[in-house]
């Protein structure tokens, strides 16, 4: 049961789901001066961006580097805010794609990424028209999601707002809303490019969850282009990242409650309450960061189920999953590379996921946080649907589990030919084991699949028209990832702030009549 003190305590924001832009939202509010607590449900934050131990292990299960945590970014943003000292980390140069017939760096350095895509897949005028514009659109919406753009607009406050975003030469680019992707390239004669489509099918994939044709054009823009917003790697894996966000929310006073699941969200603004196996948490407002259908099973606030249902609806069938194979090998069976992540095709005929599109991530070395001496970490992801790992009994889930790691391994000595032949830890994680150790429905991982019909202007909203509640997270504006996470938690904090203001200039005229 929680402490006496902690069920009779008003916080002033409680934040449901101790991921990123659950933890990063709190970290925001607290340094506002706010008190906030994080009620997550399992042994430690970090959701599907953290981690797990095992043998002297630390593994990433979801996002294994960080992406614009440099100065100017979007992560320098959130630790100034929150006053945070930026963890040490690894800047990564870019990494390596394996495709086919070819391989492409994605260098960090941006003019010899412009030297090596144009070498590798192209240099065409059309190539470079296609570039051109996709390097115009990412410049242009990168600027408006750093200033805080904001989507879905719902008024002319946000209207407004969004105008200051963009330069007023930059305003026709806002006509590419609708566009996608396969259209754009389409509209160049490259749609039927194998290798560029290949690569860019590969990226959209791991950014908004979607496939060239269904993209949307400027999400795709930003995804595909956001390895230049820097890439790096925090001392220890997303271990050390976590342990350092945590360290410093709870050093301003933040709370954070672990193995705290929520099995009931009721009240109104003001009196809010929080319920679960352990006690009642009350705050003057709430942030679910869980998923929106989670977020629709809890709530018995009026008008947050009814608000979110035609969301779960038309998204119900646009959720993927994850199989994610963890390595934990002797040194040797990773040496002789430069780069410590690979992405890999197998083919540019099959459809992705199942081990075609497959992601490489392996520790530093010297990074004793991430493995014993002499050790790597080592992990192997891949995008799967989750219709074929239901209604499997025990020995057909074990079947398809293991037939699929092993073609990744085997896919991954395209890289490092002597990986896993002396495993200290070999394990996997499937759709099954994501619904259980995080509590995704189906074990759905990330946000849904985007597309014109809800991204940005139809996608979900921060604030459901319920004073005092909240969302924040990959199921809602920007979208997916970790980046998508941070500037979530920048806009739900801001606008949790201007209530909590609102809310006290009442309470002081209330005052001051009585």
């Amino acid at each position: 049961m929680f402490r006496t003190d902690v069920q009779n305590t008003l916080f002033d924001v409680a934040v449901v789901g101790g991921g990123l832009a659950g933890l990063a939202t709190a970290m925001r509010l607290q340094a506002q001066g706010r008190s906030t607590c994080v009620l997550e449900a399992h042994g430690h934050a970090g959701g599907c961006a953290g981690y797990y131990r095992r043998r002297g292990f630390a593994f990433d299960v979801g996002a294994t580097t960080l992406v614009d945590f440099e100065p100017g970014g979007v992560g320098a943003e959130l630790f100034a805010a929150t006053g945070m000292p930026a963890p040490a980390v690894e800047r990564l140069p870019g990494y390596v794609a394996w495709l086919p017939d070819r391989t492409v760096v994605l260098h960090r350095d941006q003019a010899r990424w412009r030297d090596e895509r144009l070498r590798r897949l192209g240099d065409s005028p059309a190539h470079r028209a296609f570039w051109g514009q996709l390097d115009r659109l990412a410049d242009v919406f990168w600027g408006a999601s750093r200033a805080g753009v904001r989507m879905p607009m719902r008024t002319l406050g946000d209207v407004v707002h969004n105008g200051r975003t963009l330069r007023v030469r930059d305003l026709p680019l806002a006509r590419h809303v609708g566009g996608t992707l396969g259209g754009a390239l389409r509209r160049h004669g490259l749609r039927d490019d194998d290798p560029l489509v290949g690569l860019l099918s590969m990226l959209v994939e791991d950014t908004v969850h979607s496939t060239v044709d269904r993209a949307p054009l400027i999400n795709a823009a930003l995804g595909i282009t956001i390895r230049g917003a820097g890439l790096s790697r925090a001392a220890g894996g997303m271990r050390g990242f976590w342990q350092a966000l945590v360290r410093h929310y709870k050093s301003k006073g933040g709370r954070l409650y672990c193995g705290w699941r929520a099995t009931g969200i009721a009240g109104r603004a003001g009196d809010f309450a929080v319920h679960g196996p352990r006690g009642t948490v009350r705050a003057r407002q709430v942030v679910s960061a869980l998923p929106v259908e989670t977020t629709a099973a809890l709530s018995e606030v009026p008008g947050v189920r009814a608000a979110l249902e035609p969301f779960v609806r038309r998204d119900a069938g646009e959720q993927g999953g994850a199989v994610v194979v963890f390595l934990g090998v002797p040194e040797d069976e990773v040496e002789g590379r430069s780069f410590t992540h690979h992405q890999l095709l197998r083919s540019y005929r099959e459809p992705l996921g199942d081990g075609n599109n497959m992601f490489v991530s392996v520790s530093s070395p010297g990074d004793l946080a991430s493995a014993p001496a002499g050790h790597r970490a080592v992990m192997l992801s891949t995008h799967t649907e989750l219709a074929g790992w239901e209604d499997l009994d025990e020995a057909g889930h074990a079947e398809r589990r293991d037939k699929l790691a092993a073609l990744m391994i085997e896919e991954a000595r395209r890289v490092y030919p002597r990986l896993a032949e002396r495993p200290v830890v070999r394990e996997v994680g499937t759709p099954r084991e994501y619904a259980r150790y995080t509590s995704r429905p189906r074990g759905a991982v990330g946000g849904v699949r985007q597309s014109p019909a809800n991204a940005n202007q139809h996608a979900v909203p921060h604030d459901l028209g319920v004073p005092g509640f909240w969302l924040a997270g990959d199921s809602t504006w920007p979208g997916l990832g970790t980046v998508a996470c941070v500037l979530s938690s920048r806009i739900v904090a801001d606008g949790a702030l201007r209530r909590h203001r609102k809310a006290e200039r009442a309470r002081r005229h209330v005052r001051r009549a009585a």
